[in-house]
């Protein structure tokens, strides 16, 4: 049996090898007609003895077996290529085998060893185009981290020139360890990393399911749970809210929790809408307690007892009006006044209600009827500016400046003042709008009975700032002064006072019934006539009645 040397290593393992693939336990085995003896081509003999079962086709290589697969058959008949140690003369005649044929050398071979197969492929083993051995699975070692090229100035150093002892080389070789570590990043523990990516994961993902919860939940019980709230009707400690007008709903909560009235917005809109008379809740200033529930608030707030604004009532002459403002804001009495004298011309007056002369009071007829939400310490000229903005704002809305020229008046300013008379002399809408056709008649300068005098009282009293119902006609014929109607035709320079919506409308559309007098009997309803006679009957009806009383 021939013994077979190992060689100096495998045939190439080459991807355009058609038998690419794992050649076995120690490397790929020789292509049929290549020869494992140095390089030397071998004869093929038809009859090989066999040496314990294997045939010369089933030659080993370098542990002598070849390995069968049972699933699938890689190769066929490969043998390994390794380089057989030459036998002696002797040993070759006992094997009955015959001396080498010695063939010529392959020029594709670079060694001088093996000739070209599979194709007529060059043998690349030894070159740098040759791939290694495979490995069998235990011994397969990952590629070593290719080395760092030397420097310039390392190649001429006295170590490759073969020159330096060998404490020099040390400390050299130490040096090149060093500056490689320098430049390389430290390797970081792979299971830190691995935790910190987990813990990491194990964040975002906790962090946003809790989100998604916490949001979840809200959405939840803003759509679908009662809205917080308070229980009872407050703890006692009183404040102080200011609505404005417009304010709606939300705008009236939000306040209210803004001063710890209500413990939610949407808990009283709520309760505004369930309650009956929600909608008849108005601007204004409230005295509510904190910590009330939301009906109850609602209730506070609809109720007269809670409602602390300035209210300024119907017919009120603006001297009355600026002692209510001096005392809400807290001034000196007699403040408000003269800044309405000083600064009436930029508190917002419109154009038409300008440059009219012998005005007791510019202001007067603008500071209009109504609620205003006044606390201590604001400014008179806001609240004076508030009141105006209302009263041009209701002029507007009543369409004056048209309505005026209609009723064959001299401007909207004039429709005001005769609004103001029927404010002052009337009770009630039905008067109003008798009153307004009283004016209007004894405006005809050809009018039968008072040829073109209003003869008003309240003209009177007006300027001589008074409310008197006793007062003589020598002593009102005597008075010379424009708002004296007595003396003077025609209307008053101005209004009298501020004439409510009520007065207004009247002033708008007057009756046609043909009045001319009238007269209060008890203080509450007017009786009209149409002549002199009819009038001093009533006249004479209410003197005996005061006489009586």
């Amino acid at each position: 049996m021939t013994e077979y040397g190992r060689g100096p290593g495998s045939e190439p393992w080459h991807p355009q090898d058609p038998l690419y693939g794992d050649g076995g336990w120690e490397g790929q085995q020789a292509h049929a007609g290549q020869s494992a003896y140095g390089g030397q081509p071998q004869q093929q003999y038809p009859q090989q003895p066999q040496y314990g079962g294997w045939s010369h086709e089933q030659q080993p290589g370098y542990d002598g077996q070849q390995h069968q697969h049972q699933q699938q058959q890689y190769y066929e008949e490969q043998q390994f290529a390794g380089h057989a140690q030459p036998l002696q003369e002797g040993e070759w005649a006992a094997a009955g085998g015959h001396g080498p044929v010695p063939y010529a050398a392959d020029p594709g071979d670079p060694y001088n060893q093996q000739p070209v197969a599979y194709g007529e492929q060059p043998d690349r083993y030894g070159t740098e185009d040759a791939y290694p051995p495979p490995q069998p699975p235990g011994r397969r070692r990952p590629d070593p981290e290719p080395e760092p090229e030397p420097a310039a100035d390392e190649e001429e150093h006295a170590f490759f020139a073969g020159g330096g002892t060998p404490d020099e080389e040390e400390h050299e070789l130490q040096s090149r360890r060093e500056r490689r570590g320098a430049g390389r990043k430290p390797v970081k523990n792979k299971k830190g990393r691995t935790g910190c990516a987990c813990m990491v994961v194990v964040l975002v993902f906790g962090g946003g399911l809790g989100g998604v919860g916490y949001f979840g939940y809200q959405y939840y019980q803003n759509r679908f749970g009662a809205a917080p709230d308070y229980a009872g009707s407050g703890n006692g400690q009183q404040v102080t809210v200011t609505i404005n007008k417009g304010d709606g709903g939300w705008a009236i909560s939000q306040k209210l929790k803004d001063a710890g009235v209500i413990e939610s917005a949407a808990a009283f809109v709520s309760a505004l809408q369930a309650n009956p008379g929600g909608k008849a809740l108005q601007d204004g200033v409230y005295t509510l307690e904190k910590q009330m529930s939301a009906a109850s608030a609602v209730e506070l707030m609809l109720s007269p007892k809670s409602r602390s604004n300035l209210i300024i009532a119907e017919g009120l002459r603006n001297t009355a009006v600026y002692g209510l403002i001096d005392k809400r804001v807290g001034v000196a009495p007699g403040t408000t006044a003269r800044i309405a004298k000083k600064d009436y011309k930029h508190l917002g007056l419109p154009t038409w209600a300008l440059g009219h002369p012998n005005l007791k009071d510019p202001l007067e007829g603008f500071l209009y009827p109504s609620s205003y939400a006044v606390t201590k310490g604001q400014k008179p000229e806001a609240v004076l500016r508030s009141m105006v903005s209302q009263a041009t704002a209701k002029y507007r809305e009543l369409d004056l400046v048209k309505k005026a020229e209609a009723l064959g008046l001299d401007g909207p300013w004039q429709l005001l003042t005769v609004a103001s008379l029927a404010q002052a002399e009337g009770t009630s809408h039905d008067d109003f709008r008798k009153m307004a056709e009283v004016v209007y008649n004894r405006l005809e300068t050809d009018n039968p009975q008072t040829y073109g005098r209003l003869e008003f009282d309240s003209t009177y009293n007006y300027v001589k700032d008074q409310s008197k119902i006793d007062l003589s006609i020598a002593e009102l014929r005597k008075y010379d002064n424009p708002y004296n109607t007595y003396f003077s035709k025609g209307l008053p320079p101005g209004p009298i006072d501020n004439p409510g919506e009520e007065a207004l409308r009247g002033a708008l559309d007057p009756t046609h019934d043909g009045w001319y007098y009238f007269i209060s009997m008890d203080g509450k309803t007017s009786k009209f006539t149409k002549t002199l006679d009819e009038h001093n009957k009533l006249v004479e009806e209410w003197n005996a009645s005061r006489k009586k009383n």
